[in-house]
Parts: structure tokens; sequence; C-alpha cells
């Protein structure tokens, strides 16, 4: 089974888009992601908080059941500068860290244990939610064979991974 984590921004969507692409990294790395986790057909679940879900279902449509492959439409934090959304928390940086690595891991049990009031005060809370709820569904049933993470920074002071994984369930 395959599982793509991109980031729930907005920015995604095309009524967001502008004569100038702010993210074109971040856009390059989801659109190569979201083609490999549609190789093997429809993908067979989306998760995301509202803002995710839409930029999930623009990204590979409704899911088809009984198909495996997932999409997950979360990020990290949103105070990693002075000009972040949330301005300036110095813990982000360690949030985003233990958060990031767990995905570059394929830790399932570490995204399991998200602190998600941390996470709420940093502007990352439906996000890891999310991710938590993964780990949880996940761990102990799947193994995470392979990562290849495409896509890790914050501009504008949010944090975005987008990360594949190949797993055996």
């Amino acid at each position: 089974m395959r599982i793509v984590v991109v980031p729930s921004t907005l920015a995604l969507l095309p009524r967001y888009a502008s004569a100038s692409d702010p993210i074109p990294e971040l856009r390059a790395a989801v659109h190569a992601a979201t083609a490999w986790v549609l190789e093997d057909g429809p993908v067979g679940g989306v998760a995301g908080s509202p803002a995710g879900l839409e930029v999930a279902r623009h990204l590979v449509g409704d899911p088809v059941e009984a198909v495996p492959g997932l999409l997950v439409a979360a990020g990290g934090s949103a105070m990693r500068t002075e000009n972040a959304p949330g301005a300036f928390d110095e813990r982000a940086e360690g949030y985003d860290a233990v958060v990031g690595k767990a995905l570059a891991t394929g830790d399932l049990e570490a995204l399991s244990r998200i602190d998600v009031p941390l996470a709420e005060e940093l502007w990352a809370g439906e996000d890891a939610l999310v991710l938590a709820a993964l780990g949880r569904r996940l761990a102990g049933t799947t193994r995470v064979l392979d990562v290849q993470v495409d896509y890790d920074d914050a501009p504008y002071g949010v944090q975005y991974w987008v990360v594949r994984w190949q797993c055996e369930s």
C-alpha cells in the first residue's frame, strides 16, 4: 500500500493561485508524490482537517472503497518565524523536528503520540490530530518498508512535508 503525506495548505488549490507562485518547489513535490500514489490506481482514502480534505480531494478526487492507497493532508507548525501566520514561538522548531522525524522514518508509534495540546498552541492542532490518528490507525497492523521525503521546509514560517511511504499491511 502507498501512503502520501502532503500539506493541508489551501495555497495548493487553484482558487488561491496568483500570477506568481509563492510555493513552486512545494507544489512540484506535491504533484510528484500524488502521481506516485495514483500509479496503482485510485486512492482508497483521504484524511485531513476540513481544509486538508479539500486539498486531498482536489489532488486525487473522491476515494474509492476497498482500494489501497491513502493521501493524508497535514502539516506542521505555523510559528517558525516572526513573519509566520502565528508569529514566532521558540517551541515550533522542536515540535516540527519530532513530527518530521516520525514522518521521515515511518515511525507510526511516534506519530500516534504527537503532543496535540502543544500543536494547538503552535497553530497545528487539526493537522496533529490527523497525523496522530494515522499513527494509531496503522500502528501494529502496517509496516513502513520505504520512505521518501520529497519536501521538508518552512516557507513563510509554516512547516510543510511531502512524504511517500511504501507499506506492507
